[in-house]
């Protein structure tokens, strides 16, 4: 799945996307990409748990 995440800024930023996502799913495989604010997520859990980790976290997907 993808998502694009207006506040994922920096690297920083993307570790933070990163931990949400592997919050819900240990084995979820995340690629962000600050510079396009992109990220591309390889999991078996849910869409919607996936968009109420990040948006927990601060990086409510657009």
């Amino acid at each position: 799945m993808q998502f694009h995440i207006e506040t994922m800024t920096c690297g920083g930023c993307a570790r933070g996307v990163t931990k949400a996502v592997q919050g819900v799913d240990a084995q979820a495989t995340v690629q962000a990409d600050p510079a396009s604010r992109r990220v591309d997520i390889t999991t078996t859990a849910p869409r919607e748990q996936i968009v109420a980790a990040l948006t927990e976290a601060g990086f409510a997907p657009a």
